[in-house]
């Protein structure tokens, strides 16, 4: 009989939102399988959790899936964590998950921690229709899906690093508009939580005089639906008049 994959969720900042149930998981399976083990290790002596694990990241994942769901189908059961929050957004996970659903095996993922959830509600920008974006690729295909993103009317939801969202900042002031609405979360669930609205121009200003740390989590409303029907009525009536103008000629 096979076994099963359960996606351990863990906290994104205290500890103390670690689920009781997650930690049963934890204890009771035969192996853990952690991002970074160095980081898990203070997670799982924490809460007294001695079962034995092993790395899977994004740069050995390729290669451990099949050793993986060797001991799957052996009756093995096995948990998935990532340094923070729910394994496979934006972190290892959905290789594994797709590997199992290929092979018959059962995936369980517990509810629990995910930094974007509470950064979109803190942000007072509409949740009920949202996407979430991730990290944006950091050079080849940026401009490319920044302009994709131009006339999106959901709320957009980003990971990024400290270091690079002054600079992101400014590119989004660029491709949407610096009044465009925002909120920039940062250390979610830690000691130096906050949250800063503003238009994405006031953002950039703050963040510029104020290097900001922590894991960040960046939300922008969407393009209003008024503009973006106006939008693409002038595309279409630029088009019709030079398509017009084409057969006159």
């Amino acid at each position: 009989m096979a076994g099963k994959l359960y996606i351990v969720p863990t906290p994104v900042g205290n500890l103390d939102d670690m689920t009781p149930r997650a930690i049963h998981v934890l204890k009771s399976a035969d192996l853990v399988l952690a991002e970074d083990t160095r980081t898990s290790s203070v997670l799982m002596k924490h809460f007294g959790i001695d079962t034995p694990m092993r790395s899977h990241h994004k740069f050995n994942e390729h290669g451990t899936l099949s050793p993986i769901i060797d001991q799957l189908q052996a009756g093995n059961t096995i948990a998935l964590v990532s340094d923070a929050g729910t394994p496979a957004i934006s972190d290892p996970g959905f290789l594994l998950s797709r590997a199992c659903r290929e092979h018959g095996i059962e995936v369980e993922t517990l509810p629990g921690a995910t930094a974007f959830v509470p950064a979109l509600v803190n942000s007072g920008l509409p949740c009920e229709r949202f996407t979430f974006e991730g990290f944006l690729p950091q050079k080849k295909g940026r401009a490319t899906r920044l302009e994709a993103l131009t006339h999106e009317t959901r709320t957009m939801i980003f990971y990024e690093s400290p270091l690079r969202l002054v600079k992101t900042l400014q590119q989004l002031c660029e491709a949407f508009g610096p009044d465009r609405d925002a909120s920039v979360s940062r250390e979610i669930s830690k000691v130096h939580n906050t949250t800063h609205n503003g238009t994405l121009h006031e953002l950039f200003l703050y963040f510029n005089d104020n290097p900001p740390r922590g894991e960040i989590v960046l939300v922008v409303a969407g393009c209003p639906e008024t503009k973006n029907k106006v939008d693409k009525y002038a595309q279409f009536k630029n088009k019709h008049t030079k398509t017009q103008e084409y057969e006159k000629d």
